[in-house]
């Protein structure tokens, strides 16, 4: 496989945005998902709309998974990778009218919207920004018959969608043993029905959202991590988020490469950690007792946990999990307690 092109002398891919900062959650606002139903705004993640003729053609020469046969019906996970088969984003991707779109964190979108946009070249496709004209919303738990006020039709299966006036409907992968789905409409539309929502359910905090993901064991992309993993090591592969029958993407050989090498010596674990989400973030490295002089995995994603410190998806070496202990920071640093990922990985031989 060729090398993209690269981008023209001179060009610049703009820096990151800021995250938003959530405080930690009420105790009663987990409750309220577990018990019963909740709904919650994301502000933490962007849009991207590709439109013109060439939209899917495009994408499928530089994402993971397929989107040349992406239906009306179906939602994807996609990830975006520089030439060396290290993720720089990963998405939810659907049709939408005339357009694909592509939900990712927020502050890794306008640099991945730009780079993208710079090998566009001679295709029929445009990128743009479509996070300001629409709104997000996550709702997990009980939440079917306030959502059948909204739409005609609620997904049954994960990432299935349907559609709408007030815009598109996905199941995401349940969390916690509760159903969720994501919503992403026009701003006007969306705007207009969260009185009648929100009299139907309590409106909790994104970091509920955050939380959610990591029990789902679904990895996101921000930006203290980009190019930081192979996507293999945060089992995008056991997540349907690659495609290893399509064409050539970026970073392709490599991650073709890791997959039928032989065996794959790191992965993705759930754990929960001591500490605040202010002080314990994606990309601090992990250290094994029983080797200090070296890390042995790095935080991906991290969220307040409903019972008390820090609930994260770590990247590790499996080695690592066999005995002893794993550590934040420093071999001397707070213990990470494991706990089991609600899906099974690869037998790996």
């Amino acid at each position: 496989m060729n090398a993209p092109l690269a981008p023209a002398p001179g060009t610049t891919v703009p820096v990151s945005v800021a995250l938003p900062v959530f405080a930690r959650p009420a105790r009663d606002e987990f409750d309220t998902v577990l018990s019963a139903g909740a709904f919650m705004l994301l502000p933490q993640f962007g849009l991207i709309d590709v439109t013109g003729d060439d939209a899917a053609s495009f994408l499928h020469a530089q994402l993971t998974n397929d989107t040349q046969h992406l239906d009306a019906a179906t939602a994807r996970l996609a990830g975006y990778c520089s030439p060396k088969g290290r993720l720089l984003a990963s998405f939810l991707v659907w049709c939408s009218g005339e357009s694909i779109r592509m939900l990712v964190s927020k502050d890794v979108q306008p640099a991945v919207q730009k780079r993208l946009s710079m090998f566009v070249l001679r295709a029929k496709a445009k990128l743009t920004d479509g996070t300001s004209d629409t709104l997000a919303i996550g709702l997990a738990g009980d939440v079917r018959k306030a959502l059948s006020t909204v739409f005609d039709a609620i997904p049954d299966g994960v990432h299935v969608k349907v559609d709408g006036p007030a815009g598109s409907l996905v199941r995401v992968p349940d969390a916690a043993g509760r159903l969720r789905y994501v919503w992403v409409g026009p701003k006007a539309e969306v705007e207009a029905r969260l009185p009648a929502l929100e009299a139907k359910l309590k409106r909790v905090s994104p970091a509920v959202w955050d939380w959610l993901d990591i029990r789902a064991g679904e990895p996101r992309i921000t930006q203290r991590v980009v190019e930081q993993f192979v996507p293999q090591m945060i089992n995008f592969d056991v997540l349907g988020g690659v495609n290893f029958r399509k064409g050539c993407y970026p970073g392709q050989e490599v991650v073709a490469r890791s997959q039928y090498r032989g065996t794959i010596k790191r992965r993705m674990s759930l754990a929960n950690v001591p500490g605040e989400p202010d002080n314990v973030v994606p990309g601090t490295e992990l250290f094994h007792a029983d080797d200090p002089g070296q890390p042995c995995g790095m935080l991906v994603n991290t969220a307040a946990a409903p019972d008390g410190g820090v609930d994260a998806l770590v990247e590790i070496k499996l080695s690592a999990l066999d005995n002893g202990t794993v550590h934040l920071g420093a071999a001397d640093g707070p213990v990470l307690t494991f706990l089991p990922l609600p899906y099974a990985l690869p037998t790996e031989v």
